[in-house]
C-alpha cells in the first residue's frame, strides 16, 4: 500500500495492509517507490520466516542539499501518531541521520536495549554484522575460509569482527571509493573504516569490482540493490553468496549460482538479525538477544536447506505457509532483485 505525505515530497510503502510494519527511510532527488516496494518485501519475508506477525515498510523522501533536513523533519513529524501506536517503526536508511528520527524512533515501542552496546557496537549493528557471518558458518562453515565483503559499510567492522570469530580470514573488501586487495584483520578494518571511511581503501585503490576477483571462498555483498546479476554471478567461483543487505542478487543470478553449486543464502534471513534487538522473542538483554538470534537464524537455513530445489526457495516457501496463517492473500512476488 502507497501512502504519499501531504506535508513533504515523501512516501511510505507497507506491505501488509493493516499489519504492524517497520523499515528503513531514505533521501535523495528520486527515490523510486519500485525500489522500495522490493525492500519492504525483504522485510516482509523476514519476519514470516521468523514467525512475527508484522509487515515490511519502506520510505522515501525526495529531497536535495539544503532541503533535504526540512524534509526530513516535516516526514518525521507527519508519521509521529502512526510511530507513537506501533503502527510503523522505521530506520535511517541512506541519505538520513540517524538523529533526523529520534521523535519517532524513541515512541515506536520497539525494545528500549536494542542500542545497547556490544563490544565495540551497539547490539542492533552488532547484529546486522553477525547475523551473515554466522549464517555463513552454519551453511558451509568459515574455519580455514577465506572472504571477501563487498560493500564494507557502518556495519562492516562487526562483520569482518564475526567472519575472524568463526575462523575465517578477509582478504578483499570493497567500499564506494574502491577495492582493498590485501588481508587484513578484523581490528585492522574496524581502525581504517573508523579513521576514513569509504576512503579506507586508500588513494588510487582499484575498482569496487575487483572484490569479486579475490578468489575468495566466501563473498559477502551489500553495496546496492542486484549488486549481483547473472553476468556477475557466471564469473564467481566461490563456495557461497551471502547477503548482508537486502536484495543483493537478482533471480538470474541465483540461478547461475544454484548450477554452479554455490550456496546461495537467502537475504531475509541473513539481514534479520536487528529484528531480534528490536521485537525480543526471548529475553530482552544483549546476550539473551543474541542467542536466541543465533539459534532462530540456525534452524531457519537448516531446515530451508532441505527443500530440493535450493535454500532460497525453501525459505519463500517456509515464510510464505506461515502468512498464510494470517493473511487472506499473500503479497505479490519474492524477495529479488529487479
Amino acid at each position: 500500500m502507497l501512502r504519499k505525505l501531504s506535508t513533504t515530497n515523501a512516501f511510505v510503502v507497507t506491505d501488509l495492509p493493516g499489519a504492524p510494519s517497520a523499515g528503513v527511510v531514505r533521501c535523495a532527488p528520486k527515490i523510486l517507490q519500485g525500489g522500495a516496494e522490493d525492500l519492504a518485501r525483504s522485510l516482509t519475508y523476514s519476519f514470516a520466516v521468523f514467525g512475527m506477525r508484522r509487515g515490511g515498510a519502506s520510505a522515501g523522501i525526495n529531497a536535495a542539499g539544503g532541503d533535504r533536513d526540512a524534509a526530513v523533519a516535516a516526514f518525521a513529524a507527519e508519521l509521529r501518531d502512526d510511530a507513537a501506536s506501533g503502527a510503523l517503526a522505521l530506520d535511517a536508511g541512506k541519505g538520513v541521520d540517524p538523529d533526523q528520527l529520534d521523535s519517532i524512533t524513541s515512541i515506536d515501542g520497539r525494545n528500549p536495549r536494542r542500542f545497547s552496546p556490544v563490544g565495540d557496537d551497539d547490539l542492533r549493528t552488532h547484529l546486522a554484522g553477525f547475523g551473515p557471518a554466522f549464517g555463513a558458518h552454519t551453511v558451509i562453515g568459515l574455519d580455514g575460509r577465506t572472504v571477501a565483503i563487498e560493500g564494507f559499510g557502518a556495519h562492516g567492522p562487526a562483520l569482518a569482527d564475526a567472519v575472524e570469530a568463526h575462523g575465517g580470514r578477509v582478504i578483499a573488501v570493497s567500499t564506494a571509493a574502491g577495492a582493498l586487495m590485501e588481508e587484513r584483520t578484523a581490528a585492522e578494518l574496524r581502525a581504517r573504516w573508523a579513521e576514513a571511511g569509504d576512503s579506507m581503501v586508500g588513494e588510487d585503490a582499484p575498482a569496487s569490482w575487483k572484490v569479486y576477483q579475490a578468489g575468495a571462498d566466501v563473498v559477502f555483498v551489500g553495496s546496492k540493490m542486484a549488486a549481483v546479476d547473472h553476468v556477475t554471478a557466471q564469473k564467481l567461483r566461490v563456495k557461497a553468496l551471502v547477503p548482508h543487505q537486502p536484495l543483493p542478487y537478482t533471480a538470474r543470478a541465483l540461478a547461475v549460482l544454484q548450477r554452479s553449486g554455490a550456496e546461495v543464502l537467502p537475504d531475509f534471513i541473513t539481514t534479520a538479525g536487528p529484528i531480534f534487538a528490536d521485537w525480543p522473542t526471548g529475553g530482552s538483554d544483549p546476550d539473551d538477544v543474541i542467542a536466541t538470534a543465533s539459534a532462530a537464524i540456525a534452524e531457519a537455513l537448516l531446515s530451508a536447506g532441505a527443500h530440493r530445489d535450493g535454500r532460497f526457495l525453501g525459505a519463500c516457501l517456509r515464510a510464505e505457509e506461515y502468512l498464510s496463517t494470517w493473511q487472506d492473500t499473500l503479497p505479490f512476488g519474492r524477495p529479488l532483485a529487479s
